[in-house]
């Protein structure tokens, strides 16, 4: 006899009400930050952190930011930022233990 996990009830649910039953538990301190400031500002000129952050929570507020600001409490922990950045310039942790998201559809 085989085990049977439990199945969600997602049938139709949007993206946005998955989005909403996830649960952010803040844990005051960014887990993201940039390793060296310069590197955004003298060699990147494609902020692919920007681009590929599904939760905006790396972004430029206006045309000046030559460093992307961060906006960990929105962080998915996706980690795409971290991948993305060709000159592996992202700092990124795990929230501290018990804090983050909890995702209820896994």
């Amino acid at each position: 006899m085989s085990a049977h996990p439990k199945t969600p009830d997602v049938e139709k649910a949007s993206i946005e009400d998955r989005l909403y039953a996830n649960k952010y538990t803040d844990h005051e301190e960014s887990h993201l930050d940039v390793k060296v400031e310069g590197v955004c500002e003298d060699r990147c000129d494609t902020y692919d952190c920007v681009s590929v952050c599904p939760a905006n929570v790396w972004r430029n507020e206006d045309e000046t930011d030559v460093v992307p600001m961060i906006a960990y409490e929105n962080c998915l922990e996706c980690g795409s930022c971290r991948f993305a950045c060709k000159y592996d310039n992202v700092v990124w942790e795990w929230p501290a233990n018990g804090t983050g998201m909890t995702y209820k559809y896994g």
